[in-house]
């Protein structure tokens, strides 16, 4: 490649990270998609992925509500997110209501709920629609402040509980038998995604939190086949296809998590092709 070629990256690159906006959406959307990707290998394999997209729903009502009620949205949907993710695990542990029923039947209330509310008050505004679908205008620093901190105690909590979280994964029945609190480690996976989505879904959207969760396990999962490297890969996967993301809506001016999601849609097409040749 010559020089001259790369001038046009380096002028789009100096340009993007002379906002402010931008760097708060790197950083702070980076450490959220990080989060997502481990915590998204064990959802995917204990087959309860759609939480994410539950809890994102129950975020949107919380969202309209708070808005409504000219309340701080992350304050009202915090709480309410994380409660709803013990309600899931206590609903799906039941022998009437199984987890992806109970997945649908928690979202699709909240879904509903949240857009009665906002008909009947503001109407689908322009921060509604930043809600859900994601802009990189809406991560304020404090935003960014909580990213920070959460992808740090997500981190920190996954790389000391590793071998313990990978026999729940696993094997629940065994880890139980042996000694192992299986609950609380369940509870403490269904918290750490209820904070995840709260965080990442104002600029990655409501409707595509969830893809951050599942697409990059899915992808790592097409080429590797052992729990370690699915984890490690996924989460490069994650932060690269997040970066691609927020420049490619930068540059074209699309919702955030349209271009996030795409971003991750290529990459697992490419994946599962790599996978397809492997075989």
């Amino acid at each position: 490649m010559r020089r001259g070629d790369l001038l046009p990256m380096i002028d789009l690159l100096k340009d993007l990270f002379s906002y402010t906006f931008i760097i708060r959406a790197l950083v702070g959307g980076g450490f959220i998609a990080l989060c997502a990707a481990l915590l998204g290998v064990n959802l995917v394999l204990k087959r309860f992925s759609m939480i994410g997209d539950g809890l994102s729903h129950v975020g949107f009502g919380t969202l309209a509500i708070a808005m409504a009620l000219n309340f701080s949205p992350l304050a009202v949907s915090i709480p309410v997110v994380v409660a709803s993710a013990f309600l899931l695990l206590r609903i799906g542990s039941s022998s009437d209501i199984k987890g992806d029923a109970a997945v649908a039947l928690l979202s699709s209330s909240a879904l509903a709920l949240g857009i009665l509310v906002t008909s009947l008050t503001s109407g689908l505004n322009t921060d509604v629609t930043a809600f859900m679908f994601g802009s990189i205008l809406a991560m304020s620093r404090t935003d960014m402040y909580i990213s920070i901190a959460l992808g740090i105690v997500v981190i920190s909590l996954y790389t000391l509980l590793y071998n313990r979280i990978f026999a729940v994964t696993f094997d629940e029945t065994f880890s139980s038998t042996a000694g192992l609190h299986t609950g609380r480690y369940n509870s403490l996976l269904a918290i750490l995604t209820a904070l995840t989505v709260a965080a990442g879904m104002r600029f990655v959207g409501v409707m595509m939190i969830s893809s951050l969760i599942i697409f990059p396990a899915l992808s790592a999962m097409r080429i590797f086949k052992t729990y370690r490297p699915v984890v490690i890969c996924s989460a490069l996967f994650s932060v690269l296809c997040f970066f691609i993301g927020i420049i490619a809506s930068f540059v074209f001016s699309a919702p955030a998590g349209a271009s996030i999601v795409t971003a991750n849609l290529i990459c697992f097409g490419i994946c599962a092709l790599i996978g397809f040749i492997k075989k």
